[in-house]
């Protein structure tokens, strides 16, 4: 039996990647969320707690064993030296844990990898096919402002700042969906979920 397709899905913060994500796992597709598996990791993996703890001090920690995020986010936040130190810690993980995700659901034609950083990282080069969520900077804002009510615009701006633009997402993806509000989305997502699953009955 063929391996499934490994398909990144990535887009700019605010820009709906989660909520799109949704629509595959309604179609029956397993998403692994990065970001979310990259928190978890951090309070579970032995080897990840180890480094970060010899990296940024035992402080990263609580004695209960929950993180310390303010302290870990005043460590990093205004320091881009620091922040790919901790990334760096963070991804190898993750990448480990995605392997064995991907050994658990053999069954599937494809599996999509869910990650903000998808393109920044590198990781879309150990993928088959990426997609794209996409939509105008003024939208994106808007959503995050009313999504992350903590967050002020200048901190969204700085995240924007640090992603990849829009043009270089478009060159690097092999398929965008557009979340302005202009197109419906479900038909975009069905239409990707075919030339998918065609792309895995080619291959098997």
């Amino acid at each position: 039996m063929s391996k499934p397709l490994l398909v990144g899905i990535t887009g700019g913060i605010g820009s709906g990647k989660s909520t799109i994500s949704q629509f595959f796992k309604i179609l029956g597709i397993p998403v692994y969320n990065s970001d979310d598996n990259g928190k978890r990791l951090m309070v579970e993996d032995a080897q990840l707690i180890d480094n970060v703890k010899s990296e940024f001090g035992e402080e990263s920690y609580f004695e209960d064993g929950g993180l310390n995020r303010s302290y870990l986010a005043s460590e990093v936040f205004s320091n881009e030296e620091r922040l790919k130190i901790l990334n760096g810690l963070v991804h190898p993980a993750v990448g480990r844990d995605f392997k064995n995700w991907i050994a658990r659901h053999q069954n599937s034609p494809y599996l999509l990898k869910e990650a903000a950083l998808l393109f920044e990282t590198g990781i879309y080069q150990e993928l088959d096919k990426t997609i794209s969520v996409m939509a105008p900077n003024s939208i994106r804002m808007g959503r995050v402002l009313l999504r992350d009510e903590q967050r002020s615009r200048q901190q969204i701006e700085d995240i924007m700042a640090k992603q990849v633009s829009d043009n270089q997402r478009k060159k690097l993806s092999d398929y965008l969906i557009d979340n302005s509000g202009a197109e419906l989305l479900i038909p975009q997502v069905l239409k990707i979920h075919q030339s998918l699953l065609s792309l895995f009955s080619e291959r098997s």
